[in-house]
């Protein structure tokens, strides 16, 4: 029986819906490894060590989001090669691609782990705080390369379509957490370090369950040769590259935002680190709207079915909106559970109030900017996702965040980066609309000649 792209027919909004909540379940257990990690190394009741953990993931941050960042580029030249129905295309890619990816995340980490201290001093940690950083970089930075497999693996999956499995991947991550870090630990008492090695075994779950799935179930892996990566490394380093740039904004501008917050002292630290966690894991469907909907967009693409492509950009908008607005409500509600699970001190409790019940709403904003990029990188032109998300993170961030900071305190760098969202966010959606119409455009005039 033949084999046929999942994007290409049915509702457009099912497909967004389930893409989207597979996605956000499946990105919300991996963040959701370090808010189980922060809620136990909480419980030793050493506040340096909470604010120790925001640094680290500060600068892991930066290694991760290249590793999403080839996510991107894999899920939108396999989905374009699905959505032609052209399997052996996919096959091939998919190895490549994973290749590739390991190859210099591995690159990567190692720098990392060479100059870790001096990454660490330059962003505000010092004495135990800097120690308990570098030690749990040392620890938990090696695994990278092999997550970055996982998250391949999770790519092809989505861009496949088959939200289930690529959600089962990072879900397990979650379940593998949860059990090992009480008992490294307590259990063995390694403190911090217990909770660096949890990390590492919980990533390496998730990346071996995704290859089984890629290989095994989906036979969306090939062997390859040379003249296959030559074939294919050029248009993945076309997207990946300028993708790179797009994912590094965040974690540059959340960089320059823990800079101006650090002033303020170790108790806004940890809830700058607290904040941190409970974001990524309460919008996880709005983090999930780029790689949820790229594979629809992708294939649909692929398949020249452009009038799918702008119903699916207005559905992700109006699913991300809606979605938003339900978890700023339940943050608000939830915030003095937070505050008692974590233990937290005056200050580091602002910082949280800040976002739960104001800054939180900038997320309707942050999704527009996300569904925005996911059109830019799959229909071709990733560089105006960089563009976009370069002007809330290079440009707007610091200066908006060290406004906020001198009238509001901690809070208000919390408010400056939800202003910062608000103006990117604006921005790429209207100029998402307008791009969508001219790739029809370009490409209708190219099948009447």
């Amino acid at each position: 029986m033949k084999r046929r792209a999942r994007f290409t027919t049915g509702s457009t909004m099912r497909h967004v819906a389930v893409m989207t909540t597979t996605g956000m379940i499946g990105l919300t257990f991996m963040f959701f490894i370090d808010a189980i990690t922060l809620f136990w190394v909480s419980q030793l009741d050493n506040e340096s060590f909470m604010a120790a953990m925001g640094f680290a993931w500060t600068v892991q941050f930066f290694t991760i989001s290249v590793g999403i960042a080839f996510m991107i580029a894999t899920t939108a030249l396999v989905s374009r090669s699905l959505g032609a129905e052209n399997w052996e295309d996919a096959r091939k890619q998919t190895s490549v691609f994973a290749l590739l990816t390991f190859c210099i995340l591995l690159i990567t980490v190692v720098f990392l782990l060479i100059f870790r201290r001096e990454i660490l001093i330059s962003i505000g940690a010092e004495g135990a705080t800097l120690e308990s950083a570098s030690t749990f970089l040392l620890i938990s930075v090696p695994s990278l390369p092999i997550m970055a497999l996982g998250m391949i693996g999770s790519a092809v999956l989505r861009a496949e379509g088959d939200g289930v499995r690529s959600m089962m991947v990072t879900v397990s991550s979650g379940c593998v957490a949860a059990i090992v870090d009480p008992l490294f630990i307590f259990g063995f008492d390694m403190g911090m370090d217990g909770a660096a090695l949890g990390v590492s075994v919980a990533r390496i779950t998730s990346a071996i369950l995704a290859i089984y799935f890629v290989v095994k179930v989906k036979n969306l892996a090939a062997a390859i040769t040379f003249i296959d990566i030559r074939r294919w490394y050029i248009p993945f380093t076309m997207i990946a590259v300028p993708t790179i740039l797009t994912q590094l904004a965040s974690p540059a501008g959340n960089l320059l935002a823990t800079s101006v917050i650090s002033d303020f002292g170790e108790s806004a630290m940890a809830g700058w680190a607290v904040l941190g966690r409970v974001t990524v894991v309460a919008f996880g469907g709005v983090f999930a709207l780029s790689g949820a909907i790229g594979g629809i967009i992708g294939q649909n693409f692929g398949a020249r079915k452009f009038d799918r492509v702008r119903t699916a950009y207005r559905d992700a908008l109006i699913f991300s909106t809606f979605y938003v607005f339900v978890v700023w409500s339940l943050l608000a509600i939830l915030t003095p559970f937070i505050l008692q699970v974590f233990n937290l001190s005056e200050g580091a409790r602002t910082v949280i109030e800040a976002f739960n019940y104001i800054a939180a709403g900038s997320y309707v904003f942050a999704g527009a900017l996300y569904v925005s990029n996911a059109s830019f990188n799959n229909l071709g032109k990733p560089l105006y996702s960089t563009l976009f998300n370069w002007i809330k993170d290079g440009v707007a961030m610091l200066p908006l965040c060290i406004w906020g900071a001198s009238i509001y305190g901690a809070s208000g760098v919390v408010y400056g980066q939800g202003i910062a969202y608000v103006i990117s966010g604006i921005a790429s959606v209207i100029f998402g609309w307008w791009f969508i119409k001219q790739v029809e455009k370009t490409h209708l005039k190219v099948i009447s000649k």
